[in-house]
């Protein structure tokens, strides 16, 4: 290992060395100015006593924040063909990356977060809690406490732990009272009840996960889904929603919570203003990210902020939400529900799903979510890529590792290049996706 490697840019050894050295400097200053004039109790005695003091104090933070430093990223290191050197260097990077703010739940959210934390540690989620059936559902109704389950989702993506850990979270027991029910779910009830709030226990079990960035529910409060169909009905529940639509034939007009004035956590609306990049889905179009954007001061700080908006376009239509959709129709609707045109990019699919899967999923009533590109305002950009991924369930999702690269090519192209007090953080995510291809 050569000892060079740990002076590069970005380590803050030099920092540390260079803290320590002047310690260490004034340390001798002082004791040899004692030593030499002698215990003479005048005001020298007392400047030296000072530069000593000063000296150690100097010494004893470089020392205790070389540690600190040195040990949160060491945490999340395996060491294998790579130097330690590099993956501190790595790990030092992520914590400067770029700032990304995802807004949705769902499958959708957490399976893009897996992508995402291989680049930078500055992410946050903003949770929809909107969800009432399945596990979560039985939780919420039983206990009071808000709907766990996307959230836990989210922290297993952006964990750094063991693989088991990951396992064991996501395990449903499949027997007695307990069916259905996830471990990872329970766990956030645990904590839920010996912590202040959901939030809090939010914290608690981020910590448990060693998660790489944060993970917010978009409000505290007990919301409730609604859905005006165009019929004029009016439906209530985010699991009741897409059952009704698909039974009576009905598309969704808008959605809205109740209650109206639901607030969402301050955190949450800092990240969005902070943030380089929102990426909006992928997800269920008005069960998992509508809930989020129909908060007003959500929305409001989207189309305030500075950051670029991505929205991520699903691969598929979904029965009783999106029946019919074309990319423009998903598009519309995000902007119609939060008041204006504010999307500057679309990534979306123009990869081809293997036949097998695509014709189980047109005989469940699904079709491919058309790029009508032609119905595209001319200020958004849209992205085409192969985003087709099948899981080892045989299930149809996003391609994490494209998504994620072609959301850190944006932030390279647009972002960084103006602001030049970063350019080292330029250079090395430019380094990363070079070394992706």
């Amino acid at each position: 290992m050569m000892i060079f490697e740990w002076f590069r840019p970005g380590l803050n050894i030099k920092r540390w060395i260079l803290m320590g050295f002047c310690g260490l400097l004034l340390f001798i200053l002082g004791i040899s100015k004692i030593l030499f004039r002698g215990l003479i109790y005048d005001s020298y005695f007392v400047l030296f006593i000072y530069i000593l003091i000063i000296g150690i104090i100097l010494m004893y933070a470089s020392i205790k924040l070389a540690f600190k430093n040195f040990m949160e990223i060491i945490t999340g290191i395996s060491v294998n063909k790579e130097t330690v050197s590099n993956k501190f260097f790595e790990q030092r990077m992520q914590v400067r990356g770029p700032k990304i703010v995802a807004i949705g739940g769902g499958t959708g959210l957490s399976t893009m977060l897996r992508g995402l934390k291989e680049y930078t540690t500055n992410i946050t989620a903003i949770v929809t809690v909107a969800d009432d059936g399945g596990g979560s559902g039985k939780l919420r109704r039983t206990l009071g406490m808000l709907p766990p389950g996307d959230i836990r989702n989210c922290l297993v993506a952006l964990a750094h732990t063991e693989p088991l850990m990951e396992e064991l979270m996501q395990y449903r027991f499949t027997d007695g009272d307990l069916k259905g029910q996830s471990f990872g779910n329970l766990f956030i009830a645990a904590m839920n009840g010996i912590s202040n709030n959901f939030e809090d226990a939010i914290k608690k079990m981020s910590d448990v996960l060693v998660v790489q960035g944060k993970v917010y529910p978009v409000t505290l409060t007990d919301v409730t889904l609604c859905a005006k169909l165009k019929n004029g009905e009016i439906v209530k529940g985010e699991s009741v929603i897409p059952e009704v639509c698909y039974e009576k034939k009905q598309q969704i007009d808008y959605i809205f919570l109740e209650p109206e004035d639901a607030k969402p956590l301050d955190e949450a609306i800092s990240a969005i203003e902070d943030a380089d990049c929102i990426i909006i889905g992928p997800g269920s179009l008005y069960t998992s990210i509508m809930p989020n954007l129909v908060i007003k001061e959500v929305a409001e700080a989207v189309k305030k902020s500075k950051a670029i908006k991505v929205y991520i376009s699903n691969i598929m239509t979904q029965l009783g939400e999106t029946e019919g959709y074309k990319l423009s129709d998903h598009l519309n609707a995000i902007e119609k529900h939060c008041g204006g045109k504010f999307i500057n990019f679309i990534i979306a699919n123009n990869g081809k799903i293997p036949e097998e899967y695509f014709k189980k999923y047109k005989e469940d009533g699904q079709e491919v979510v058309e790029n009508d590109v032609e119905n595209i305002r001319d200020t958004v950009d849209i992205i085409f890529k192969d985003l087709v991924y099948i899981n080892e369930n045989g299930l149809l999702r996003h391609n994490t590792k494209v998504l994620a690269k072609t959301i850190m090519e944006l932030i390279i192209k647009y972002i960084f290049p103006n602001d030049r007090r970063r350019v080292l953080d330029y250079y090395y995510l430019s380094e990363r996706l070079k070394n992706k291809r």
